[in-house]
């Protein structure tokens, strides 16, 4: 019998195009970036969408149905979002309402992903998704109540996010080769 080559890990590629996605659009959101430049809008397309919709896909053979849900639905997170914010958002009268409730969607699924991160995952991971349901939250409150000042708190909070979720894939990746020097 032929033994199936062995996968690396995708955790590393998923975390790390999550990671700079988060940062990018958290910059904007906390005030750092203009809100109108769209720099993460290519990355969400490529990198925190493709890439990590990939990563999702090469966790099922894996085995592994929490990283295969948790890499997939962000990175389709990231591909609908971009694609809203670049055909629809400027052109509709009802974003701040559209906005509350996808965040509010987006909120809920990261608030059940993070009870099972919590039961299930390493370190890392637990805290990126704690951290990423404050996002959530804060940006969901922002939109749905008009509080701009909720957005900025939610962007700083997705600042810490990406931080915590480089350190993730650095740790994936290391953990993958322990020998290679820190």
């Amino acid at each position: 019998m032929q033994v199936p080559p062995k996968m690396a890990n995708p955790a590393a590629l998923g975390l790390a195009g999550f990671a700079l996605t988060t940062f990018l659009l958290s910059c904007a959101n906390a005030g750092l970036l203009p809100a109108t430049d769209g720099v993460w809008i290519g990355f969400a397309l490529f990198y925190g969408g493709s890439a990590q919709l990939l990563a999702g896909m090469w966790e099922f053979p894996q085995g592994n149905t929490f990283g295969a849900t948790a890499f997939s639905s962000y990175g389709a997170f990231w591909l609908g979002t971009a694609f809203y914010v670049w055909f629809f958002a400027g052109k509709a009268a009802s974003v701040p309402q559209d906005l509350a409730y996808l965040l509010f969607a987006w909120a809920v699924f990261t608030v059940y992903m993070t009870i099972e991160a919590v039961r299930h995952t390493a370190l890392p991971v637990k805290l990126v998704f704690i951290v990423l349901s404050i996002t959530f939250i804060l940006l969901w409150l922002g939109a749905g109540f008009a509080q701009p000042g909720l957005t900025v708190a939610g962007g700083w909070t997705g600042i810490v996010t990406a931080v915590l979720a480089w350190y993730a894939s650095w740790k994936a990746a290391h953990d993958a080769h322990p020998s290679l020097p820190v």
